[in-house]
């Protein structure tokens, strides 16, 4: 779609060449990204001494699989603003490379519309999550089991708003790129 990790670095647009709404956006989604893998280390640190004291001491440390579980989510949505604007997101390729090579202006078409189709989604996924978030902000909610073991769920929440609403930013950036043509296809 965009640059490919084998392409040259000089290939790559400068940071500078890019702008400043761009850089700074590309910065914070950066280091939501960095945020997100410091979770996913501090979680296999947690799991794994849950699973030493479940196994060698009989006492697990409580509250580990729900959070684990909701942190996938989370970990996902830190990540994927950053994956979506350094063109790493997970697609098949072996057709859009035999249309780029072919025909590049269907190509430049079909990424501005599958861009589109990114933002729309996320955006959609960010706007159901809004109201969402406010209740779970304003009651209190909570998952686990109370009295043994509670955490509230708008940090949770909060994070799937932000990711979705950064991914619908990126990927509608990304469309602008390619209807302009300033954002540059894979090469064939």
């Amino acid at each position: 779609m965009v640059i490919e990790p084998s392409q040259e670095p000089e290939d790559d647009p400068a940071p500078e060449d890019r702008g400043p709404v761009v850089r700074g956006f590309s910065v914070l989604a950066h280091i939501l990204a960095a945020i997100g893998t410091i979770w996913i280390l501090v979680l296999m640190f947690v799991i794994v001494a849950d699973v030493l004291g479940r196994n060698f001491f009989d006492s697990p440390i409580t509250g580990v699989a729900e959070v684990a579980g909701r942190s996938v989510v989370a970990i996902v949505f830190l990540q994927i603003t950053a994956a979506i604007m350094s063109g790493r997101m997970t697609r098949a390729d072996f057709l859009t490379r035999i249309i780029a090579r072919r025909a590049p202006l269907i190509m430049r078409i079909m990424s501005v519309l599958f861009s589109l189709a990114g933002a729309l989604v996320f955006a959609a996924i960010a706007y159901a999550t809004w109201p969402d978030f406010i209740a779970s902000w304003r009651r209190g909610e909570f998952f686990g089991v109370p009295g043994v073991w509670t955490i509230p769920t708008y940090p949770f929440r909060g994070v799937i708003l932000v990711g979705a609403s950064g991914a619908a930013l990126a990927y509608l950036g990304l469309a602008i790129g390619h209807l302009l043509g300033a954002t540059r296809e894979v090469r064939p």
